[in-house]
């Protein structure tokens, strides 16, 4: 195997553990031997529990010698709740270590220096831009910024409805459209919505499993406005926990959620226009359905744009057929 196919494979094991192991990052590794096959792969597990690195070595056990290491975050270098990682690479001799990004954080960085400096080969930057951009997404922007990173998700007709002339909404977008929500909605950490989608819509805000049933995993949902919402409302049910936000400043929902690191923005119009006027939206994510509604009700209200020379611009970074509609992730331009 190569490496880039090991790091496809790192990957996809970080894809598998996302949500579940907050304050660490979901990273994969992928143990090949002397001869290029894989020995062992790994995933990190939830706090407190072994890194990537620890459990690939684990599995590789003695074919990890002289081998290779692919892990998808440069290797820690600090005792948290568990030891160095370099540690665990050193200790099974492994020859060489290739890893994707490196650790912004200054508590664990410095893992590839002293890897190199015991005289292993270290190799950084394969498939960079998939693991920034994909599993360690939100986690990297959380190191950067300090704050959570924001996706507003939404569906909408090709002409830019979220419901037709008489509010009606369900469903726009396709059951594979809305079968990939729950997926993310399952890795998240918040979902937000503002009263007025809790008054017109009642939603329950729980990330399901194909067959209907509950996650395991649920995130926390939040409801933003001054209004009072009926006890009676299904976001107030034991399905997950729930938090109001008594505010209509988006600056203090985040910080509300500063401990949070994977957010989805969820609400309605106003909501929507509030956090982009705000410009705390990092990441777009549109499901487009091929229908066409009309009438005054769109996916977004004012953005405090005047005039086109003061669009917001954005830019794709991924544009994705789900059965017969079109996902498109766009990020600040």
């Amino acid at each position: 195997m190569n490496l880039e196919a090991a790091m496809r494979l790192a990957i996809q094991q970080a894809d598998k553990v996302k949500g579940a192991t907050y304050p660490n990052p979901p990273v994969g590794a992928v143990i090949l031997d002397r001869d290029n096959e894989v020995a062992g792969v790994g995933a990190t597990e939830p706090s407190g529990g072994p890194h990537a690195e620890v459990l690939a070595l684990r599995r590789a056990g003695e074919r990890a010698a002289g081998g290779t290491a692919v892990v998808t975050l440069e290797p820690c270098n600090h005792h948290g709740r568990t030891p160095p990682c370099v540690d665990a690479l050193v200790a099974a001799g492994v020859s060489t270590i290739v890893y994707a990004v490196t650790d912004p954080n200054p508590v664990a960085a410095g893992g590839a220096a002293r890897l190199a400096d015991t005289g292993l080969t270290v190799a950084a930057g394969v498939l960079a831009d998939a693991v920034a951009g994909g599993s360690l997404r939100e986690w990297l922007h959380k190191q950067r910024t300090g704050a959570p990173h924001v996706t507003w998700k939404f569906a909408t007709s090709v002409d830019g409805r979220s419901a037709a002339a008489d509010g009606s909404s369900q469903w726009i977008t396709s059951e594979a459209a809305r079968a990939d929500v729950h997926r993310r909605r399952r890795v998240a950490d918040a979902i937000v919505v503002g009263t007025g989608t809790v008054f017109a819509d009642d939603p329950v805000l729980t990330a399901r499993l194909p067959d209907g049933t509950l996650a395991d995993r649920q995130p926390l949902r939040v409801v933003v406005g001054e209004r009072e919402i009926a006890q009676e409302a299904r976001v107030l049910n034991d399905d997950s926990r729930t938090m109001v936000i008594r505010t209509h400043d988006p600056h203090e929902v985040i910080k509300a959620l500063s401990d949070r690191t994977d957010v989805l923005l969820e609400g309605g119009p106003t909501l929507a226009g509030a956090f982009l006027r705000a410009g705390v939206i990092d990441r777009i994510l549109a499901y487009v359905a091929p229908i066409l509604l009309g009438g005054p009700i769109t996916a977004v209200d004012d953005v405090g744009v005047l005039s086109i020379a003061h669009a917001q611009r954005w830019r794709f970074d991924g544009i994705e057929p789900i059965g017969p509609d079109v996902l498109l992730s766009l990020v600040p331009g």
